[in-house]
């Protein structure tokens, strides 16, 4: 979420664009951290699959944004 606000302060798109993508990466790097805590015993399957879900939603949601957002900027 902190990258998201940093790109958007920037008032560029093309800089929101690369900050978006940092964040997106950010959502995956959470997805392999809950590879290890469940495969480590710290997270239970059903804990792992609930968070898992919601940082693969985030990164769609995140490539969602970069998509508009790169459209907008070729009109």
């Amino acid at each position: 979420m902190a990258n998201i606000a940093e790109g958007f302060v920037r008032r560029s798109n093309k800089e929101f664009v690369q900050f978006l993508f940092i964040a997106m990466s950010s959502s995956a790097e959470v997805q392999s951290h809950l590879y290890i805590a469940v495969d480590q015993g710290y997270l239970s399957k059903d804990a792992f699959e609930s968070i898992y879900g919601q940082a693969d939603k985030t990164g769609r949601i995140i490539s969602g944004l970069i998509k508009y957002l790169r459209t907008k900027q070729t009109k």
